[in-house]
């Protein structure tokens, strides 16, 4: 998207006359309306200001891009308006707004709106753009601004693409040590690009080329080729989630969760330089698209492979539970149960939330044993949501989650290592079959032995064990008092703060979600997921307080990574928090903890249920006390934010610039 096309002379307005927010946007709006870009100004202002509502789209640093998509818009354009005194627009650094760009997308216009933030974001993060843009005082000074920014950004993108592919042929050749790494996460929204930066400062401070290939939200980048790996003195793997590892038979290998990579990376580039590693050896069934997980032993294995599961688990989780949630909200404002729209969106959360016990089992296993396992692993999560046990109840199936005696979100845990180590037991035991019959593994032994064992398995032990556990578990739910519901939601919320993404932050995640998926329709389940969510937001918030407040205590670049957290927060993505963890943990990390437990206390104390997995504020609706909901948050932001700004140590000034 070329910016430069969209940001139209004829529509520009040089001198605001508005000295409001709400005057801003009546301003501009009726000036697309006066210029033929929109035929219905209310409908698109309407638009406008539910985006504010969401949260404001003044970024700071003087400037405030409002936008909306919808019906109104005849064509896509870019209104770009002066403000020469300044308006107040609620703008993310308290600040006022000088510089305005509203934009303006057709319905179903191939996401326009977000091409062109993400254009106007690229220029305007050079502050001599927006220097230049404050003088200029004609539309053509604006776009001849524009013009030459853009194409010396587009000059920059192409010249890093190509030093990046010089450096990466030049590392190769070079005599320096050179080692390859992978870093990949569940989620892949922060821990993996961040491991990724570390372990790059680390190989220049120790003389060492490196290339990092990433597994995030965006997919696989900077895909290590062949050569690359064979040049390559030893490999690092930064993963919490299975990484492809066939490619890396005979090299040294160090496998570590990814937050290694981001506390200690040296250690880790170290172990490859001093041997202090083994070789790795693929099993028969590595190749370089399937492969086995990395190898590690002991719980940095299972934590790895149950992450494996959480990460494929997570879509389905989210999206049914949010639609279910959607359609109970239907049910009491639209209809009832017989509405068409209650049974639409009731029946389609409905069904992939039955997906998330068979999901999870199956890429436990997956990670464990590879492609072999994954149907065990299915069949078996499939088993423990919808199958009774030998000893009680019908054997009969339900998609719905409420089936009598079903062993729930623990067996269908049971389920994928159970599948998953039989299935790498039984590819050991085939792998000393004689080569006519080899071909049969794949097509007929192991899904034919895999089904039947893990069917007996669930039927006889699991399913009758884990049924009765739930029953155990959904009693002590339902019949908790508050106190016992604020110490629970207390201690879950503050575990949420504890690594931030890592193992205390998954292990509150997965209780909650598994009570939540045992019965998405109970009451202490919503508080459970209430208070993870909390959990989760009160850290970026708190370090957007903090570097709000006591700017002298926090460099440059951190008092804008805390500006962007207010939306981190707003989303429920507790991972804005981290470079402000590695950076101080002693203060950043108990700060956090102490006010996301105010805040899960708040939650149990209120008894305040969030029907939804995800979303943060995004789902507040939902919520059975939004204002409860609004309140625990910001009450433990503040806590934790106060905390960090009176705690943290000041900066000396030559740091801060």
């Amino acid at each position: 998207m070329d910016i430069r096309e969209l940001l139209i002379k004829d529509i520009m307005i040089m001198d605001l006359k508005a000295d409001t927010k709400a005057g801003v946007i009546d301003e501009m709006v009726h000036n697309y309306y006066e210029k033929g870009i929109i035929d219905d100004e209310e409908l698109y202002k309407k638009d406008i200001l539910a985006r504010e509502e969401e949260n404001s789209t003044g970024m700071g640093d003087g400037i405030a891009i409002p936008h909306a998509h919808d019906a109104a818009v005849k064509k896509p354009a870019v209104m770009f308006a002066r403000s020469t005194k300044g308006v107040d627009y609620d703008s993310l650094d308290g600040q006022p707004a000088h510089l305005f760009f509203m934009i303006a997308a057709p319905e179903g216009g191939d996401n326009t709106h977000l091409q062109a933030l993400a254009a106007l974001s690229q220029v305007l993060l050079d502050p001599a753009v927006v220097s230049s843009l404050e003088d200029a005082d004609t539309p053509d000074k604006v776009q001849a601004i524009f013009s030459k920014a853009v194409g010396k950004k587009q000059a920059e993108n192409e010249a890093q693409e190509k030093e990046e592919q010089q450096q990466d042929q030049a590392a190769v050749a070079s005599d320096k040590p050179y080692i390859v790494a992978v870093t990949a996460c569940p989620n892949g929204i922060a821990h993996t690009y961040m491991a990724e930066d570390n372990l790059k400062k680390a190989a220049e401070k120790l003389g060492v080329n490196i290339k990092v290939e990433t597994n995030g939200s965006e997919g696989t980048k900077h895909k290590l080729s062949a050569d690359e790996i064979d040049r390559a003195e030893g490999v690092v793997i930064a993963a919490d989630k299975k990484v492809s590892m066939g490619r890396f038979d005979g090299k040294k290998v160090t496998s570590k969760a990814v937050t290694a990579a981001i506390k200690d990376p040296e250690t880790l580039i170290n172990s490859i330089l001093n041997d202090q590693v083994g070789t790795y050896h693929a099993s028969g069934n590595d190749d370089s698209e399937e492969s086995v997980d990395t190898g590690d032993s002991g719980w940095g294995g299972i934590y790895r492979q149950l992450m494996n599961g959480v990460s494929h688990m997570l879509p389905f989780v989210i999206g049914g539970g949010i639609l279910m949630a959607i359609s109970f909200i239907v049910e009491n404002y639209a209809g009832g149960e017989d509405s068409m729209a209650f049974i639409f969106l009731n029946n389609a959360g409905n069904m992939a939330f039955a997906f998330m016990v068979p999901v999870l089992a199956a890429y436990i296993a997956e990670a464990i044993a590879d492609q072999p396992a994954l149907m065990p692993g299915f069949a078996g999560g499939f088993m423990a949501t919808v199958y009774t046990g030998a000893y009680g109840g019908a054997y009969t199936a339900n998609v719905m989650t409420d089936a009598k005696s079903a062993a729930g979100f623990l067996g269908g845990l049971a389920a994928g290592f159970i599948a998953g180590y039989f299935m790498k037991w039984l590819e050991k035991v085939c792998a000393k079959l004689p080569q006519s019959v080899a071909g049969m593994k794949s097509m007929l032994i192991y899904p034919i032995v895999g089904l039947l064992f893990i069917a007996l398995v669930m039927f006889f032990i699991v399913n009758p064990i884990f049924s009765t556990i739930n029953v155990w578990i959904t009693n002590f739910l339902n019949n908790l008092g508050t106190g016992n519901s604020v110490v629970l939601c207390l201690l879950l919320a503050g575990m949420m703060s504890i690594d931030m993404g890592g193992p205390f932050n998954k292990a509150a995640y997965v209780f909650a979600a598994g009570a939540f998926a045992n019965d998405p329709n109970s009451t202490q389940a919503a508080m459970l997921m209430a208070a993870v969510m909390v959990g989760g937001m009160v850290p970026p918030f708190a370090t957007a307080i903090a570097t709000l407040g006591w700017k002298n205590k926090f460099t440059k670049q951190e008092r804008q990574a805390g500006g962007t957290n207010w939306i981190l927060g707003f989303s429920f993505i507790t991972e804005g928090a981290i470079p402000f963890a590695t950076a101080d943990p002693g203060h950043v990390i108990p700060s956090s903890v102490v006010g996301s437990a105010v805040a899960g206390a708040i939650i149990g104390a209120l008894k305040v249920g969030v029907p939804a997995p995800h979303g943060g504020f995004w789902v507040s609706p939902l919520a059975t006390n939004i204002w409860g909901y609004f309140l625990a948050v910001i009450v433990g932001s503040i806590v934790a934010g106060v905390i960090l700004g009176l705690w943290k140590k000041e900066i000396k000034p030559v740091d801060a610039k």
